[in-house]
């Protein structure tokens, strides 16, 4: 393959649909990368994407590969299709961004991310939600001190099924994995990523619309230390009624994020004089707070932090053996600039993500979303579809990635 070592890294995209529109778009002009083809089975999106760009339009993967300008792949296409693409793009010695789910099951997601340990590639699933400012946010203010570990997550998406026909790839668990397997793995990352743990086990339940496919499911997926997480996906609303809320308890604190491409955070939380006096600077640092790399703000973000003194509480608080004084009552609203700005919010973490990719090649880095997070979403999500199916908890499996050299 062409190119030393601060040269752009070519990318070659399979799959000529509208995502792959969408992620091109959102990628332009991101520095370090370039694209050097797009390929699909049909002829007729393939040249509508290629000329669109200036680059040549393919057939099929194996002609991306054939290019010795691709250094790395984009695989855009439906899940079914994601595992095997992967597997081959990193056995061609090329690096991968896999739109998610990194594949619709466990044991093929394994293989997967086992081939990108074994070759030594890069891969980066489009876990977007992982560079999302308001969930990097949580993270450091938990890093911080200001917030207590989560010891509750519940994740409410009541989605539109507006744009599912009956015959989308969508309902049909062989194409799409499921509601869990399709969608459902964006949130059970961004929980292992807010609770810092691996998930041991799920208990789920489906729901079929009458005479359709299913079109709800629920899951509560027990983390370590006895930390549960809730999750509920229905595809049953029309847009204009579409809601989804993220809330995290920290004991002390509590943590409400709208959208499921999140733009709105709420904080509520209860602190001692410091932690009031740090809360209170936060306006201050907010570039840093919501920092991600790749990820370009646009100006209009917002902090807010007012802080109530509430004499009536100043006793003695007392949890995990120890005591302290919490007179302060903090409010923090954490704004992205509206609901307005969703469609620049989901670019620029797809813009982070591959941004992530970039650097993860030339500076032999693990990128924050790899194969290790995409297999653990996976198999929590294949934990839960059985779960649903039979009416049993599950385990949710621990996979080694050990490789043999």
């Amino acid at each position: 393959m062409t190119g030393g070592a601060h040269a752009p890294l070519g990318i070659g995209l399979v799959g000529c649909g509208g995502f792959a529109e969408f992620v091109l778009d959102a990628v332009a002009g991101l520095p370090g990368l370039r694209l050097a083809a797009v390929a699909d089975p049909s002829p007729d999106r393939a040249a509508r994407l290629g000329a669109r760009h200036g680059v040549p339009a393919l057939a099929s993967l194996d002609e991306l590969l054939e290019r010795d300008d691709v250094a790395a792949v984009l695989i855009a296409t439906p899940p079914a299709t994601h595992a095997a693409m992967a597997l081959t793009a990193l056995r061609a010695g090329r690096h991968v961004f896999c739109e998610k789910p990194l594949a619709t099951t466990t044991g093929d997601a394994a293989a997967v991310a086992a081939e990108a340990r074994r070759s030594g590639r890069v891969l980066v699933v489009d876990h977007v939600l992982r560079y999302n400012p308001l969930l990097r946010a949580v993270e450091r203010l938990t890093a911080q001190g200001l917030l207590a570990p989560a010891r509750r997550f519940l994740f409410e998406n009541d989605a539109s099924d507006e744009d599912l026909g009956p015959d989308h790839w969508f309902w049909d668990p062989a194409h799409s994995g499921g509601i869990f397997i399709e969608h459902g793995v964006h949130f059970f990352d961004a929980a292992r990523a807010l609770l810092g743990s691996d998930p041991v086990g799920v208990r789920a339940t489906a729901v079929r619309r009458p005479g359709g496919p299913v079109d709800m499911v629920s899951a509560d997926v027990v983390h370590p230390g006895g930390v549960l997480a809730s999750h509920l996906h229905s595809f049953t609303h029309a847009h204009r009624a579409e809601r989804q809320l993220m809330r995290l308890d920290h004991g002390f604190a509590e943590t409400r994020i709208s959208g499921w491409i999140p733009v709105h955070a709420e904080f509520s939380a209860w602190t001692d004089d410091d932690g009031a006096r740090r809360w209170a600077q936060l306006p201050h640092a907010l570039n840093e707070l919501t920092r991600v790399d790749g990820f370009r703000a646009h100006g209009e973000e917002r902090l807010t932090v007012h802080v109530e003194r509430d004499a009536g509480s100043a006793a003695p608080a007392r949890g995990r053996g120890e005591e302290r004084r919490v007179p302060h009552h903090v409010r923090a609203v954490l704004d992205l600039g509206g609901e307005a700005r969703k469609p620049y919010v989901y670019a620029q973490s797809v813009r982070a993500a591959m941004a992530d990719l970039v650097r993860a090649v030339r500076e032999g880095t693990a990128p924050v979303a790899d194969a290790a997070g995409g297999l653990a979403a996976v198999a929590v999500a294949e934990a839960a579809t059985v779960a649903a199916d039979t009416g049993v908890a599950q385990p949710v499996p621990h996979i080694s990635l050990e490789v043999s050299a």
